[in-house]
């Protein structure tokens, strides 16, 4: 870094007596760990993470001594449906009496209760339900968050959600980057006719997103409950055509090789994955593909079928966390709970499930270079904790030692 002899650099925050999880793959430490860092910030950007010793000498607006604690990327919760009405407290109760998440959904519940009550809510209803389940993600150290749609499965709710989820962007202290999933579900009155259901929303639903800017990515539920992988094709085919990233929930109840498909046609990441393949895996290694973990709703529909963390290590693919927070088979509002149940269901590493809720996130949503890491140059997004090693994080159950979130510099 630059700068005239003798003369300090003018910075507006200084975080110091700090230890750094920079997550920063030019720091070869567990963690990217720096101890006794120091944070330099101007506006809302980073412009210096590391040690000490090896810092230019800054003249600070503001000092803030971190006492030793932890300092963090913040958080980024890469797949959430925040925004929806309703709740499916009664199916819950169901599955605890035997009938499975296809059972139920095949039976016009699931997603399609959660349409209804979606349908039915005002946008006034949806920010306001959803404000509530972000502050708890907040809370706990998240600065950027994904929301998808794909409770309305019509235009007109589609493009409320989106809305929402835009507006929650403006009018709250994080990052929001939207997803349309259009292709949840198929609605009602489309029932037998999913191909019919996949021209819309690869047509006239997709072109009114995209005209008026609400999404970021385009989603579909590529499984035999939903859409086949010749119909997902088919909207991540129009998606590119509008220079919209695309994303896939697939392998999650069986593999129709939809991860495969994803990542041939380019996609940020392929998420759920219990019945994942090799061969999907090493495609998805071969275009870069982050692969997203869901542990609550493995948790919460009690499956046994678990994503298959080994061959993702083996053949490199990146390894993303998310709350997958919804009202149906992922009620969860938690990141730090997400580490743990990484950990403890699926054995990854707590250094491996931390990189999921900050580089891989990122990268899950085209974000790389934005935020994630703690480097010069990207957003100051930081998360400080009062710990004393970052696997504590992964460790604690029902405990948030978080002790300032700071996003954008602020």
């Amino acid at each position: 870094m630059a700068k005239p002899p003798g003369e300090p650099l003018i910075c507006e925050k200084l975080w110091t007596n700090a230890r750094l999880a920079t997550f920063s793959t030019k720091v070869a430490a567990s963690y990217g760990a720096v101890e006794d860092g120091v944070i330099a910030a101007s506006g809302s950007r980073i412009l210096y993470a590391g040690a000490r010793k090896d810092a230019p000498e800054f003249m600070a607006r503001e000092t803030i001594d971190c006492g030793g604690r932890w300092i963090t990327p913040g958080l980024i919760d890469c797949h959430t449906h925040l925004v929806h009405g309703g709740d499916r407290a009664h199916e819950f109760e169901l599955r605890l009496q035997g009938a499975s998440y296809e059972e139920i959904a095949r039976a016009g519940g699931g997603i399609l209760s959660t349409v209804k009550a979606t349908r039915a809510a005002s946008e006034a209803e949806l920010f306001a339900s959803a404000d509530r389940r972000l502050s708890a993600l907040m809370a706990e150290g998240v600065t950027t968050v994904e929301i998808k749609s794909g409770y309305g499965l019509e235009q007109d709710t589609e493009l409320k959600q989106l809305a929402v989820a835009r507006r929650i962007g403006r009018e709250r202290p994080l990052r929001v980057r939207t997803t349309f999933l259009g292709a949840h579900a198929v609605p009602p009155e489309f029932k037998g006719r999913s191909g019919a259901y996949t021209d819309l929303v690869a047509g006239p639903m997709l072109d009114a997103v995209a005209a008026q800017g609400l999404a970021d990515a385009v989603d579909v539920f590529c499984e035999g409950i939903a859409f086949s992988p010749e119909e997902t094709a088919r909207v991540f085919a129009a998606a590119k055509a509008k220079g919209l990233a695309i994303k896939i929930h697939a392998e999650q109840l069986s593999n129709l090789e939809g991860a495969r498909l994803a990542a041939e046609m380019g996609a940020l990441s392929a998420d759920h994955l219990e019945h994942l393949d090799e061969a999907g895996v090493i495609a998805m290694a071969k275009s870069g593909t982050v692969a997203v973990i869901l542990p609550g709703a493995f948790y919460f529909l009690r499956e046994t079928q678990k994503p298959p963390i080994e061959l993702l290590r083996k053949h490199g693919v990146p390894i993303a966390l998310a709350t997958d927070a919804n009202p149906g088979s992922s009620p969860l509002t938690s990141p730090l709970l997400v580490l743990n149940m990484a950990c403890t269901l699926f054995r990854l590493t707590p250094e491996e499930a931390l990189a999921g809720l900050t580089r891989h996130a990122a990268q899950a949503l085209g974000l790389q270079d934005e935020i994630g890491t703690l480097e010069a140059g990207k957003a100051c997004d930081l998360a400080i904790w009062d710990i004393e090693r970052p696997a504590e994080l992964a460790y604690r159950i029902g405990f948030n030692p978080l002790h300032t979130r700071i996003w954008n510099g602020q």
